[in-house]
């Protein structure tokens, strides 16, 4: 298989696995789809890391698989080619980004699916798709202006130039950079502490962000109304009440 999930103490990892760049095919992008479904679908995935390996994250594309398609084969393909990396950025649980070496092009877009994205010293991200005559196809024009401004993101869609993890930090592309080593250790760490917070919350907190940036104010507004008033109805809600008065804050245990 080209994409993998594992799963272990609640954390599941999505594992791209076609060396040796992690080219995202057709077969790879409609296995990324159902991995990301039955990562949303299990009980025991509570926090999920995307992860390419020591070596590099993903390349991008397959660009020899792409150059035979004609505008006819592209149509066709271009939406299920989005639907794998939304079902990503939908898995309705924390996703953090593992990326090492080379994010570009489809392995840039998929790093701007996860909620947080820890990026190794070494790393290369970018929007390269401008060199080929193209666009970002896999939400990059969508996802990258969101996430770092309109003017940053045109700044990389025009030039398709690749900026290495420090720079990417600054634009905020990426929140955090460790040595290379170390990216999936604390990666996988991110994700094993939410893995123990309150289910239900969390999900409401990802849900009441990412559908308020897509609405105004007054539509956001409702929807975090909506979620915090329903949050009183769950378990987790009143355990952490009540170890909030009985203990202090901060020391509730969820399930």
């Amino acid at each position: 298989m080209t994409v993998n999930l594992e799963v272990a103490e609640g954390v599941g990892t999505i594992r791209l696995d076609r060396p040796p760049m992690n080219a995202l095919d057709v077969a790879t992008q409609d296995r990324l789809r159902e991995l990301a479904q039955e990562a949303t679908d299990r009980d025991d995935v509570r926090a999920v890391v995307l992860y390419g390996g020591e070596k590099v994250f993903a390349a991008g594309a397959d660009i020899k698989e792409m150059q035979v398609m004609d505008h006819v084969a592209m149509v066709n393909r271009s939406r299920a080619l989005q639907d794998a990396f939304t079902a990503v950025a939908r898995i309705p649980k924390p996703v953090v980004a593992a990326i090492t070496g080379y994010a570009l092009g489809g392995g840039c877009e998929l790093a701007l699916c996860a909620d947080y994205r820890i990026a190794a010293d070494n790393a290369k991200l970018g929007q390269p798709e401008i060199l080929l005559g193209l666009i970002p196809g896999a939400g990059g024009t969508q996802r990258l202006s969101r996430l770092v401004g309109p003017s940053r993101a045109k700044d990389l869609i025009f030039t398709g130039r690749m900026v290495m993890a420090d720079e990417a930090l600054s634009l905020g592309l990426v929140d955090r950079v460790v040595p290379a080593a170390e990216v999936y250790e604390q990666a996988h760490a991110w994700a094993a502490k939410l893995a123990h917070g309150p289910a239900v919350a969390l999900r409401a907190a990802k849900e009441a962000v990412d559908q308020g940036l897509e609405a105004d104010i007054d539509t956001g507004l409702a929807i975090e109304r909506t979620w915090f008033a329903a949050l009183f109805a769950t378990e987790d809600r009143e355990r952490g009440m009540r170890s909030f008065v009985e203990e202090g804050p901060g020391k509730a245990k969820f399930g």
